[in-house]
């Protein structure tokens, strides 16, 4: 016969393995899911774009950002981390991208959203790359789930522009 704690260490293991399993089943059934948020930025206003003393430009933009992310949360979602990003191209660099806003959904209550607001961080080009510039604002998210790996995509807008002249 077995020692009572040669019983619990056994009873124990088999309870951990089963319990390991099911978060391994659970997690790769929910990479099954393939969510299709919507999402649309609206440039209401350019505030000022100017050229800083030492030369940067900067642009402080007004943003209308209406976003459907209610299919991104499943049973496995914890939340979800979500940032509008400015994107363009200067001779130096192939991709340039600077982060306007961003936003914790806490749940899926609170992931259908229409907000006007200007850009939280600062919109500075170092150097004048910035006139004239076509650029794209692309929303990215980060689900970050209650077991499994998190997933990233994004939804890339284009189409917007900055004006020639410093205004």
């Amino acid at each position: 016969m077995h020692s009572i704690g040669y019983r619990t260490n056994a009873l124990l293991t088999f309870a951990v393995t089963v319990l390991a399993l099911m978060c391994a089943i659970v997690s790769l059934s929910d990479n099954l899911n393939s969510p299709n948020p919507t999402a649309q930025v609206q440039v209401s206003n350019i505030n000022w774009f100017q050229k800083k003393p030492n030369g940067d430009d900067e642009v402080s933009l007004t943003l209308n950002i209406s976003a459907d992310l209610r299919p991104l949360f499943t049973w496995n979602t914890k939340q979800v981390f979500v940032f509008l990003a400015a994107e363009y191209e200067t001779p130096k660099n192939a991709l340039n991208q600077v982060s306007l806003w961003d936003g914790i959904i806490p749940s899926k209550e609170h992931a259908k959203f229409l907000i006007h607001t200007t850009n939280k961080y600062r919109f500075i080009d170092q150097g004048s790359n910035l006139r004239g510039k076509d650029f794209n604002l692309t929303l990215h998210w980060h689900v970050m789930p209650k077991t499994g790996k998190m997933f990233a995509d994004k939804i890339v807008m284009s189409g917007y522009y900055l004006p020639k002249a410093y205004r």
